[in-house]
């Protein structure tokens, strides 16, 4: 498959503040790439040098082969791009927007019409056409935002926190139009706060922290860096149970280093498949005369990864496999 968005060593600083330090990664076409950080950690100057808005210090990206810089005006025709806030007039009508988009994009005025309302169809905004942007709802202006990114039928498009601020149901509604795109054959790079947004629509995560690569996988394979499901066990008499109740697990899973702690009358630990050890996990701390009151199981979210590798990224960096390592 050929690489749509390729990023290459970039390094980018503001002063004496380095915001992207050597961060390579790469986008393949049709896929989505979802890129997770935290506050601070690089992800919008990462999209917005490879987009070109940018100028990094060292390093280069390219889109579809070309590079951001030298062949920008190229670029601009097949890529789209929406920020973290709504770039749209909010004295025009969300019909009056997309023309103005068009009319930048170089089209006659006729063309300009005709694929504004292609777009007002495809984004089901008929009733918000003729009514000024800022009178729309957040989501309703976030719709017309991506609308505009789109109006070049761009086969890129670079989303930076697309759903931040709305509503759970403005924002599984921007979900779904996002999945329409990616099933129509476009590539996607995405940034966002919201961790459940990566596992529904990322094929591939990048986590980055200081500017830095951390971790790049799919979601499973980065929930399967924890070391399998979450388990937690309630104790009847934690103080008098804990350490035999620490031991027998230890000694059904076979693993004397399994990391178990105790939290509010808890034991949490993870296993891999732990869904099929409940029973034997039981029975195990019954025949020690331990009482529970309740053992339940949890499968790893991005949420567990996210804080897992944020923490602290040095280590987790060096705790994941060669291949996930930022170089």
């Amino acid at each position: 498959m050929a690489v749509a968005i390729e990023a290459e060593h970039l390094v980018k600083s503001f002063g004496e503040q380095v915001v992207l330090d050597d961060l390579s990664f790469s986008v393949e076409e049709g896929t989505v790439l979802g890129v997770l950080g935290p506050n601070g950690s690089g992800k919008t100057t990462a999209v917005k040098a490879v987009t070109g808005l940018y100028r990094v210090d060292s390093g280069q990206a390219k889109i579809l082969g070309r590079s951001v810089i030298q062949d920008a005006e190229e670029i601009k025709q097949f890529t789209g791009f929406s920020g973290q806030y709504a770039a749209v007039d909010e004295d025009l009508s969300t019909a009056e927007n997309l023309v103005l988009v068009g009319r930048l994009y170089g089209h006659s005025k006729m063309d300009a019409r005709r694929r504004a309302d292609q777009l007002i169809d495809a984004f089901d905004m008929g009733p918000y056409a003729r009514k000024r942007v800022g009178q729309h709802s957040g989501g309703m202006r976030r719709r017309v935002d991506l609308a505009c990114a789109l109006v070049g039928d761009p086969r890129v498009l670079v989303l930076d926190e697309p759903t931040t601020g709305l509503d759970p149901t403005s924002r599984q509604g921007l979900w779904g139009m996002i999945e329409e795109l990616v099933d129509g054959g476009m590539t996607l790079l995405l940034t966002t706060q919201y961790l459940e947004e990566a596992d529904v629509l990322a094929d591939q995560v990048l986590v980055i922290d200081e500017g830095r690569q951390v971790a790049l996988g799919t979601p499973e394979e980065l929930k399967g860096h924890l070391g399998g499901d979450r388990v937690q066990v309630e104790l009847s008499s934690p103080k008098q149970d804990e350490g035999t109740a620490v031991r027998s697990i230890q000694t059904l899973l076979h693993d004397s280093e399994v990391n178990i702690t105790a939290s509010d009358g808890h034991l949490i630990f993870r296993t891999p498949d732990a869904a099929r050890k409940l029973v034997p996990c039981v029975n195990a701390l019954t025949e020690a005369g331990v009482a529970i009151e309740g053992i339940s199981v949890q499968q790893p979210t991005l949420d567990d990864v996210f804080f897992a590798l944020t923490q602290d990224s040095n280590t987790s960096v060096t705790n994941l496999p060669a291949t996930e390592r930022s170089e």
